[in-house]
């Protein structure tokens, strides 16, 4: 394709591009013949992997049906569908075109992206493994054969050609220091980053200007034009931080823009509302997916009370990508076997266990004990509790590693709110999506958002693998969530988790509180004293009492070492 840079070709379809992030609202989504999804329901100890209750020998195809649909986002009739081929042949294409570069820049805010390989990249999806791997790092290949392209990246055919959008693994997959976790928090996604530029880039484009400029055919100019539309009812947000997401403040901003009807087509008139999260911060971090089984509300701060939450994401994540409710609650009724396979497979996710990284050896299990009694005093009537292995009556028969072991996860069967004085402003912000209420889908599918006062303190599952902490990653390490508030470190810089010997400080469990790593840019630069962002509170009659510390220097090295074997 021959590129030059008249002033007309300079208006190219700046808003295909700027599109992608809108294939990724990070949230997953399900419903089938329903198990109890209210906030009274009694989850029962050791939680509900399996919430409706699957044949033994089904469940492995089951899970693997689910986890598939994680990595090839299901939904076909969502909002965005982009044109894959003529897409990419304008990114693969001549890489030292002036205006190659200049859309690129005022796409992404970068000017070195080479390829559609590096627009993956830079999105923050991840290569699939080798092998498809087992327990935590069972990543199943589509077809049995190892996809080409990065995870969650989705090819869908529609009759208008191949589209391509992006799953839940974009943000719900990590690279854990060279293995890939399904279900783990992506600690770097730019999709809605990448989303609010597009927005802002999308008046520049016609549907005549991305049909010249990618050489796309008449059905691929369909499709785009039809994004084109979807996006009219878009509205998002660019994260106060790299690792956070702004995922309630599109559905909100996305809802307001179809005015008072929200089951307004596409070709109504709009007239949007104004939206309070437009400028609130109340971004959170993409949650892992091993704590759904022990839970019965949902969200950070246990705000939807009812309602299956993998259905009720689905529902939030189209509002966000504009699709018409009409084409996605026909879609809905007609796929709850999707539905529960998606679902199963998120609320059976495992975390993976210190032991598959570092020598068991480097846990002593003298230390480990007097941390579980610290923590069985501070921690368990918030955090639940965990029945160790190194308890149980044969442990003197077991390796090391298997004295480690979590037998049991005892987490309260109701789930309580609690404000221990951390950052308010993601609980604050689900007052603007209490409306969805009102949706006519909402209620028949029994979804209730109900605005709280504080969050639901987690299970600690696979903690050690969820660094940074709080839910808006204020703070770096375990070390610092046991230091007094005012003591914590007010910033710190982020890293990929490649190297443990250099991006993770395994004695207080999080990054280390060096310089940046190399080439990181200023995204990676974390200031807690920016508005949302707070590393105050959860210390106050926890492990501090009027100020004064309760924990020795000891007891939060041993309480550290606890929490890792969970």
């Amino acid at each position: 394709m021959e590129v030059t840079s008249s002033p007309r070709k300079r208006r190219i379809g700046l808003a295909a591009f700027s599109a992608l992030a809108a294939v990724c609202l990070c949230v997953p989504g399900a419903r089938a013949f329903e198990p109890d999804w209210g906030k009274d329901f009694p989850v029962p100890a050791g939680g509900r992997p399996d919430p409706y209750g699957t044949d033994a020998a089904e469940m492995p195809d089951l899970v693997r049906r689910g986890r598939l649909h994680a990595l090839h986002y299901p939904v076909e009739v969502t909002g965005i569908l982009l044109p894959y081929k003529p897409i990419r042949r304008f990114l693969d294409s001549d890489a030292s075109d002036p205006l190659r570069r200049l859309l690129q820049k005022a796409v992404t805010g970068l000017g070195r992206l080479r390829s559609f390989d590096d627009l993956e990249s830079w999105l923050g999806l991840h290569d699939y493994p080798e092998a498809e791997g087992e327990g935590p790092y069972f990543i199943p290949f589509k077809d049995g054969q190892r996809p080409e392209r990065s995870m969650g990246f989705t090819l869908i055919e529609s009759p208008n050609g191949t589209g391509f959008t992006v799953g839940c693994a974009q943000c719900h997959s990590a690279d854990l220091f060279g293995r890939r976790v399904l279900g783990l928090t992506n600690r770097f996604p730019r999709a809605n980053r990448f989303f609010n530029r597009g927005l802002k880039a999308a008046p520049l484009t016609t549907v005549d200007s991305f049909r010249w400029s990618t050489e796309a055919d008449e059905g691929e100019t369909k499709m785009f034009r039809s994004s084109k539309a979807s996006m009219a009812f878009v509205g998002a947000k660019r994260p106060v931080q790299l690792g956070l997401d702004t995922s309630l403040a599109q559905v909100a901003l996305s809802l307001a823009k179809r005015g008072t009807d929200p089951w307004a087509s596409r070709e109504a008139r709009i007239k949007a509302r104004p939206e309070p999260l437009s400028k609130f911060a109340a971004d959170s971090k993409p949650a892992v997916w091993w704590n759904l089984k022990y839970k019965n509300r949902w969200l950070s701060d246990g705000s939807v009370v009812s309602g299956n939450p993998i259905y009720t994401n689905l529902l939030w994540n189209e509002i966000g990508r504009g699709t018409d409710l009409r084409h996605l609650d026909q879609w809905l009724k007609n796929n709850p076997e999707t539905i529960r396979e998606l679902t199963t497979a998120a609320f059976s996710a495992e975390a993976p266990r210190w032991t598959d990284f570092f020598p068991p050896e480097t846990i002593d299990i003298k230390d480990a004990r007097r941390g579980q009694k610290i923590f069985a005093e501070r921690c368990a009537k918030c955090h639940g509790e965990y029945v160790k292995a190194w308890d149980a009556p044969n442990a003197g028969e077991l390796s090391h590693v298997e004295r480690l072991r979590t037998l049991r996860v005892d987490y309260r069967p109701k789930k309580p709110v609690f404000d221990v004085g951390t950052d308010p402003q993601r609980y604050q912000g689900m007052v603007n999506l209490a409306q969805l209420n009102n949706l006519e889908i909402s209620r028949r599918n029994g979804i209730v958002i109900e605005p709280q006062q504080g969050y639901v303190p987690p299970p600690l599952v696979g903690i050690w693998a969820r660094w940074p902490y709080f839910h808006n990653n204020a703070a770096p390490s375990l070390c610092a969530v046991l230091t007094f508030g005012p003591l914590r470190p007010a910033t710190y810089w982020a890293r990929p988790a490649t190297d443990p010997a250099t991006d993770f400080d395994a004695d207080c469990n999080g990054y280390p509180m060096t310089g940046p790593p190399p080439g990181a840019g200023k995204e990676y630069f974390f200031d807690s004293r920016r508005a949302g962002l707070s590393n105050r509170g959860h210390d106050e009659r926890i492990f501090i009492e009027n100020g004064r510390e309760l924990l020795s220097a000891r007891d939060k090295r041993d309480l550290i070492r606890f929490l890792q074997t969970l």
